[in-house]
């Protein structure tokens, strides 16, 4: 098996399938499949709502193509079929993790799946997913025989939405396959546009494993810092002037303490402990980390109201203005952002909550959590403003301009202001 004669189809096309498929597009015959018309519609035009690539990147995809359907008959004679699998792995109102949109995916390629052909997931999951719950799918609905008549992968996804410094090809991959002749096919393709290299890892639970921890390391050591903050907030110290003064030591990790949101940190810990908990363990360090992050939204908002009493303002019909409600910062995603734990409990103490992001659709926010942003904005029609996302167009210099006849209190989530423009941070 070579790279010579093979077309790679990309399932889901969101942050991580994207770029993924413009890299592979400018070798191989590359399709890019979504079920979400509207999106492929804008792709076709050039255009990514993710903001993640230009027009002109689009077009240096020169053998990609896009559709909203997976058609059997779409290859040549002798040609390799290499699905890869990048739709979301999100988690239900119970914190399990829901696996709904992987196992569809599952079920359209077995639909279409060949003899010889390989399919590779790149969504984040627990250890053994792929080969417990994905193959199971694959063989039920193609009737062949994994790893006779098709084979598998996992190459997790390591984007950073946002980065345009570390960008997919930028970051090392980390491979597998099911047959130790896969694995060594599969390393060749990603390597073939990977810059920074690959590692192939001993097997698919390896690199699924791989994956999940990187999340729960920086989960945990966020948590780490933000149970620092909760406890220096109660002795009258400035955290980040804590952090600063222990990050003179060379292997001091330099963590800062805030919200924790987004498709992977925020949700990625729940697919490990819900796997540990099926075999009997329950983890206690992951799950006090998880625990302590879902509860930084509830406190920013009780800081907040206190904020307000200390200078005098009614809390009731008070309004507040909240800066930014996507998950990070010069970012548009808003999956599972935690900003709307402290409008949440903003609005439970009788406050009026205004949103403005520059970089959020308002049609997204609106449909995901019935909130309508603000156009523009006066800090002078407020009482107190939140600084909960740290886009580049919220610098000091917005801020300077903005607070001149401004009189109430600021409240700097993210710790990136001076001192003299801010009432309180984490």
């Amino acid at each position: 098996m070579t790279l010579n004669n093979i077309q790679i189809t990309i399932i889901g096309l969101g942050y991580v399938g994207l770029p993924l498929a413009v890299e592979f597009g400018k070798k191989y015959p590359t399709i890019g499949f979504d079920i979400n018309q509207h999106r492929i519609d804008e792709l076709k035009e050039g255009y990514d709502r993710t903001r993640e690539l230009t027009q002109e990147k689009l077009r240096e995809a020169t053998q990609l193509t896009f559709t909203t359907k997976l058609a059997s008959d779409s290859t040549t004679s002798g040609q390799t079929n290499i699905y890869i699998v990048t739709v979301p792995t999100p988690i239900d109102q119970f914190k399990k993790p829901d696996l709904k949109p992987l196992l569809s995916a599952s079920k359209s390629v077995g639909q279409v799946l060949k003899k010889g052909d390989i399919v590779i997931y790149e969504s984040t999951v627990y250890p053994g997913c792929t080969e417990e719950d994905c193959v199971p799918v694959l063989e039920q609905y193609s009737s062949l025989k994994f790893n006779i008549d098709f084979y598998c992968g996992y190459s997790p996804e390591r984007i950073n939405p946002g980065d345009k410094l570390h960008t997919v090809t930028k970051i090392k991959k980390v491979t597998s396959g099911s047959t130790e002749d896969i694995a060594d096919f599969i390393n060749t393709l990603y390597a073939s546009i990977i810059e920074a290299g690959t590692f192939k890892a001993s097997s698919i639970k390896v690199a699924e494993a791989a994956k999940v921890i990187e999340n729960c390391q920086r989960d945990i050591n966020i948590a780490f810092v933000n149970e620092l903050a909760l406890i220096f907030d109660r002795m009258g110290i400035d955290t980040l002037s804590v952090l600063e003064a222990a990050g003179t030591k060379w292997n001091f990790l330099p963590f800062r303490p805030g919200l924790v949101g987004g498709h992977c940190i925020g949700v990625d810990p729940y697919y490990l402990t819900y796997k540990a908990e099926s075999l009997g363990y329950h983890p206690q360090v992951i799950l006090a980390g998880r625990r302590i992050n879902d509860n930084m939204g509830k406190h920013v908002a009780v800081e907040t109201v206190k904020l307000l009493i200390k200078n005098n303002i009614i809390v009731s019909n008070a309004r507040i203005l909240v800066l930014g409600i996507t998950f990070k910062e010069n970012c548009p995603d808003i999956r599972n952002s935690r900003v709307i734990d402290i409008i949440c409990e903003l609005q439970d103490y009788g406050i009026a909550v205004d949103v403005f992001d520059p970089w959020a659709s308002a049609e997204e926010v609106k449909e995901e959590y019935g909130i309508e942003t603000k156009e523009s904005i006066n800090f002078d029609d407020y009482v107190g403003v939140v600084m909960a996302v740290n886009h580049h167009q919220f610098s000091e210099s917005f801020f300077i301009d903005s607070l001149a006849t401004f009189k109430g209190i600021v409240f700097d989530v993210k710790g990136q202001l001076g001192t003299n423009l801010i009432s309180k941070r984490l």
